[in-house]
């Protein structure tokens, strides 16, 4: 077990289990409640409950890679499944709440909150000792701080980690970020992103891969990328690049062009959708303003997609099709 009170203010694990306190009390009342009776407060403490996720992405994201580098792949392989499993129930529960089958959604809340029974057990008497011993502190730092990208079951977000003699740290966000970390790839002839770190070849092979068309105009109205996929919606050759982006349209949209780069440039609006039948196909064409963190005006993305397909998609499929 672990002693919570050596732990400091913000330790990852500490916060944890509050959150493990605040879950066992959450499960203690909707047991309590009737739902037929009681719907809205069985109904306000499911989404409390649904909040778990947020626990799951937090340890599947930022502890679990830590512990892999030290060698145990168990969490990640064993208790990743588990929560899906938890996330499938936490699902048909709320199908259940839809369609008024409240029978059903109160049956299958035993089956999930024994579920999560379970893995708070597991946590407290495996996951987390284990982990105390595998990682050092600035590890614990590390993940406090990637931590706060995702988000806290509690109401109110805890402080970052830090040791009881060292200042509360600023928040700062990854895309500014440059102390050095461990990493088990070189980032040397690397770019760094907002969120990694890719080489130029590997910026043009993911955009090239991606399954739609994407220009991006900037704040000149100026065309200075476009990428090459495979499959294109529209056509696009190497003339455009320098372009006006008000001559790489027919005359009948350059109206609808112009007034979308007029709106973004003042700031009024960031997001313009157009979704038609060309040639047989469904396209989905879509504009994004973009702008830098001074909220500054960089010029907009274009991107298109052909979506025929994925208007035919129904129900679900999570099983490889291979076959």
């Amino acid at each position: 077990m672990v002693n919570i009170e050596n732990l400091a203010e913000g330790h990852p694990v500490k916060i944890h289990f509050d959150e493990i306190k605040l879950i066992q009390k959450l499960i203690d009342e909707i047991l309590s409640v009737d739902i037929q009776n009681d719907f809205q407060v069985f109904f306000n403490l499911f989404n409390q409950l649904s909040e778990i996720d947020k626990r799951f992405a937090r340890k599947e994201n930022q502890l679990f890679p830590y512990l892999e580098q030290h060698g145990w792949n168990g969490p990640s392989q064993g208790m990743w499944s588990f929560h899906d499993t938890l996330r499938a129930q936490i699902r048909l529960i709320r199908e259940h709440i839809d369609n008024n089958e409240l029978d059903q959604a109160e049956a299958n809340l035993h089956h999930l909150t024994t579920g999560i029974g379970r893995l708070l057990e597991i946590e407290k008497n495996v996951l987390f000792p284990n982990s105390l011993e595998l990682l050092s502190d600035s590890e614990w730092k590390e993940i406090s701080a990637g931590d706060a990208e995702i988000g806290w079951m509690l109401k109110d977000a805890p402080p970052i980690y830090r040791k009881a003699n060292e200042q509360q740290p600023e928040y700062i966000h990854p895309s500014q970020d440059f102390s050095k970390k461990e990493l088990s790839f070189s980032t040397e002839d690397k770019i760094k992103l907002d969120e990694g770190y890719l080489s130029p070849e590997q910026v043009d092979l993911l955009l090239k891969t991606l399954p739609l068309d994407i220009t991006y105009v900037d704040e000149n109205d100026k065309v200075i990328f476009y990428n090459r996929g495979e499959e294109r919606v529209f056509p696009r050759s190497p003339g455009i690049i320098g372009r006006e982006v008000r001559f790489c349209h027919p005359p009948k949209s350059v109206g609808t062009v112009l007034k979308i780069l007029e709106e973004f440039r003042k700031g009024t609006q960031s997001q313009a959708d157009f979704w038609f039948n060309y040639r047989g196909s469904m396209l989905y064409i879509r504009y994004f303003a973009v702008r830098d963190a001074q909220g500054a005006y960089k010029g907009v993305i274009e991107m298109s997609q052909d979506i025929t397909h994925i208007q035919t998609l129904k129900g679900e499929q999570r099983l490889l099709d291979w076959e």
